[in-house]
């Protein structure tokens, strides 16, 4: 069988989860984002993903698969990701976290809610 470029990802984000908990992970998304944005625009662009792969460890990608990257995760056709919509399509990259996606949302609301009552008080 002969060999082809194939990106591969390995799913190290339940470990994160784990270690950080869901606050620390979404932190760490963010992150991720502000690596990627256009400064100028706010948001992830093909011209600022195609610039910054090297930092995915994806150099290599090709115009076709960063374009078919911002289709899969642009919820709203603008051509470009924002905040949310990449931190979005980084879940869906995750089985694992999918599947216990439920647990994160409790435990992302329970934090709301206490953010709230402090503000409050």
């Amino acid at each position: 069988m002969g060999s082809r470029n194939v990106v591969e990802f390995e799913d190290f984000f339940p470990a994160m989860v784990e270690k950080l908990g869901a606050e620390g992970f979404m932190k760490e998304l963010s992150n991720g984002f502000q690596l990627l944005v256009d400064g100028d625009k706010g948001v992830i662009t093909f011209e600022s993903l195609k610039r910054n792969s090297a930092l995915l460890g994806l150099k290599e990608m090709s115009d076709e698969e960063v374009v078919c990257m911002l289709r899969e995760g642009d919820l709203d056709g603008d051509g470009a990701l924002n905040e949310m919509e990449f931190c979005t399509l980084m879940l869906r990259l995750s089985p694992e976290l999918m599947n216990n996606s439920r647990n994160l949302l409790v435990e992302a609301i329970i934090n709301f809610y206490a953010l709230c009552q402090i503000c409050i008080n």
